[in-house]
């Protein structure tokens, strides 16, 4: 059976690992731990947990449980004293306090849900993510740095305070592992936090496995601005320190010009500027219904469609 490590954040990760855990594999999600925005954020300040919400979308995403269990973990209460807090971030921070590790919490919400794989913090430390501009502006966690408009005019650096060493058996499920997935995700609070964590970039040089870099579908107004595959590839491998990526999965498949345009203000579309071998072209678009245009807006969203992906990632484990 191979193995395949997904690295990443909450939604890029939940879309991978819920298309792969169809296919007899063994998966493992490394998740970025500088999520600090909503309810996450909340539980960070007033408890002085991990930030569970990325962990909860591995774990939905992974569960062979009930739909109404999948259902309870993604709940998020409207009104009260917990209104906005959803019901999964609540139960592995309760966890985390019952069993003294975040770790463990999260082992334990796996055996509950019945997941398919392994979910693991990039880190066991507590971080925030820190990004200086060159206007000398300093976006302080990760919820500023994915509101900022500023960050395609520069940036001196982004980091991790304070910094932070991996967790040990992260490592090791990169290091034994015959596929490594990075992406899709924000590329400055998705994908980077878990290259600042020491030890993550050079276990990502050192292992044997395949790697592939799965390319978001939309770049996103004032970060990644006119983005092409090209420039995510150059960010990325400044902080990994070369090359590393075997295969680049980009979506071909363009959506209709009406959400394009919805979506215009957000970010435009990624294309692909790469003619090499390792690009793989596919359409990767989540099911768009045939409807009016106002019902189109309503309705659908430029998204991955993990069935997709996980047919695209398949072809290349069969070849290794």
């Amino acid at each position: 059976m191979k193995k395949i490590v997904v690295i990443g954040g909450g939604t890029g990760n939940f879309v991978v690992l819920k298309g792969l855990k169809n296919y007899s594999v063994d998966l493992s999600a490394i998740v970025s731990m500088a999520d600090d925005g909503g309810s996450t954020g909340i539980l960070r300040d007033e408890l002085g947990v991990l930030p569970p919400g990325d962990v909860r979308q591995c774990l939905v995403a992974l569960s062979d449980s009930s739909r109404l269990m999948r259902s309870v973990m993604n709940y998020r209460f409207e009104n009260g004293g917990l209104e906005g807090h959803s019901f999964g971030n609540l139960l592995l921070s309760a966890l985390e306090k019952v069993t003294g590790s975040f770790e463990r919490a999260v082992e334990e919400a796996g055996r509950i849900l019945f997941i398919k794989g392994k979910v693991f913090p990039v880190t066991n430390h507590p971080v925030r993510l820190k990004m200086i501009l060159n206007n000398r502006t300093v976006l302080e966690g990760e919820k500023e740095i994915y509101l900022s408009q500023q960050i395609d005019q520069g940036y001196k650096s982004i980091y991790l305070e304070p910094y932070a060493k991996a967790n040990p058996r992260a490592l090791d499920e990169i290091m034994h592992a015959d596929l490594v997935v990075l992406g899709p995700g924000g590329l400055h609070t998705s994908l980077i936090p878990n290259l600042l964590v020491e030890g993550v970039c050079e276990a990502l040089r050192e292992t044997q496995a395949k790697k592939v870099f799965i390319v978001n579908l939309m770049n996103r107004t004032g970060q990644t601005t006119s983005f092409k595959v090209s420039d995510y590839l150059r960010e990325l491998n400044g902080f990994i320190g070369k090359d590393i990526f075997d295969y680049i999965l980009v979506n071909k498949q363009r959506p209709p010009k009406e959400l394009i345009q919805v979506y215009s203000e957000e970010g435009d579309l990624v294309e692909n500027d790469l003619s090499e071998d390792r690009i793989i072209l596919a359409s990767l678009l989540g099911e768009l219904k045939e409807s009016s245009t106002s019902d189109l807006i309503k309705r659908n969203l430029i998204r991955h469609d993990p069935k997709k992906i996980a047919q695209e990632i398949m072809k290349i484990v069969d070849h290794l």
